[in-house]
């Protein structure tokens, strides 16, 4: 698996998000550790020097599963702001988890209920940094 980029601003809150949801329990210590580690090897850049084609946090992206073609859509959000009706996913999810940092055209192997599957990333309909906005 490639190596994925983070905005340093992402890197900082998501790590003091995952140490409040390590203290309250509600995030499993196998979850915790797997997103720690991502966090841990990415490349950290400043927001400014964030490629276009990078999913970032309040990223809208769209992916389809390979193995079935299917396409979804939903906006990569702080466990808080999460509402599946709203299509806004918490980063801890597992998808959420799998996704971010890496590119538009990269393809990620998942682990669902129903076992291993590729998805890859189709399109960053929004992402934050490319719209100018630095600090979301």
């Amino acid at each position: 698996m490639s190596r994925i980029t983070l905005n340093r601003l992402d890197y900082e809150r998501i790590k003091r998000h995952l140490e409040v949801a390590r203290q309250l329990k509600s995030i499993t210590n196998t979850e915790a550790d797997k997103l720690l580690g991502e966090l841990e090897s990415a490349q950290v850049v400043n927001p400014e020097s964030i490629p276009s084609d990078v999913v970032t946090m309040n990223s809208i992206v769209k992916i389809s599963f390979l193995n079935t073609g299917k396409e979804i859509q939903f906006r990569i959000v702080y466990p808080h702001e999460a509402n599946l009706k709203e299509n806004k996913i918490s980063i801890f999810s597992p998808i959420a988890t799998a996704l971010i940092g890496y590119r538009v055209g990269d393809e990620i192997e998942w682990l669902v209920p129903a076992g291993p599957t590729k998805i890859r990333i189709e399109e960053i309909v929004y992402q934050p940094e490319a719209s100018g906005n630095f600090t979301l």
